[in-house]
């Protein structure tokens, strides 16, 4: 397991105190890029080879609020690799080590030349793995998400250069932050939003970059919201989240 400590800063929290999503999943990312430069295989390393680790999914449940100030621990480990797909659990544990967040997560494997997934190397892998480490226990649903439900069609937004990461893509915790605010723009401004997400699912489907006109669907379903982001080309789709509340939010 590799872990790192921190504390939850005012720049982290939402309206309400409380760190929110956007920022949760940024401690999670952060935490298994820190192992990756620590152990030799970090971004700079893996570019000059041409090659990278892309997020294919996350499932994340949270139990309860991390609130300002409060000390918290995050951890992550690699628990298994099976073609170009690596596979990783992340915690956000408070002071009194309990896992206020779990996450379970896909990778793969890129050639940037090739444009395609490639099966990583012995040493790509063999750092990363701990026999006395397994999965984490959570109640990860199907990967499909099925978009059902009661539709919203809400405006476009456009990719500025604030979205985007490293590889000149959107850093995945956005995707999160704007399906989040789009469930808030269906029913803002009659209700206020101080529900506690539950859990999140994202599944990335294609890499919006600067210029992207990101077009946002939402479709309210009895157990959640889904919510695509899409492209404007045909049949083009960046990702598809899926957020479930601690209460009905209506």
């Amino acid at each position: 397991m590799y872990s790192f400590k921190s504390r939850v800063r005012y720049s982290e929290v939402d309206s309400f105190g409380r760190l929110s999503t956007f920022s949760a999943i940024n401690y999670l990312q952060d935490c298994s890029t820190f192992q990756s430069e620590d152990i030799g295989l970090g971004i700079k390393k893996l570019k000059e080879r041409r090659r990278a680790w892309w997020l294919s999914s996350w499932y994340i449940e949270f139990d309860g609020p991390l609130l300002l100030g409060e000390n918290i621990k995050i951890n992550t480990w690699a628990y298994g690799f099976s073609g170009f797909y690596g596979y990783r659990n992340f915690t956000i544990d408070d002071e009194t080590g309990k896992h206020v967040v779990k996450a379970d997560s896909t990778w793969f494997f890129f050639d940037l030349d090739k444009h395609r997934p490639v099966k990583p190397e012995k040493e790509d892998i063999e750092v990363y793995i701990n026999k006395n480490e397994t999965k984490l226990s959570m109640n990860t649903p199907d990967r499909k998400i099925e978009k059902q439900g009661k539709v919203y069609k809400l405006s476009d937004i456009v990719i500025t250069r604030h979205f985007l990461d490293t590889n000149e893509h959107v850093n995945n915790a956005y995707y999160a932050a704007i399906a989040k605010e789009s469930v808030e723009e269906v029913h803002a401004p009659t209700v206020k939003m101080d529900r506690c997400i539950k859990s999140i699912q994202i599944h990335y489907k294609k890499a919006a970059v600067l210029g992207s006109r990101v077009v946002r669907t939402v479709y309210e379903k009895d157990d959640g919201y889904i919510v695509e982001l899409a492209g404007t080309e045909f049949d083009t789709v960046y990702a598809d989240i899926k957020i479930i509340y601690t209460e009905d939010i209506r």
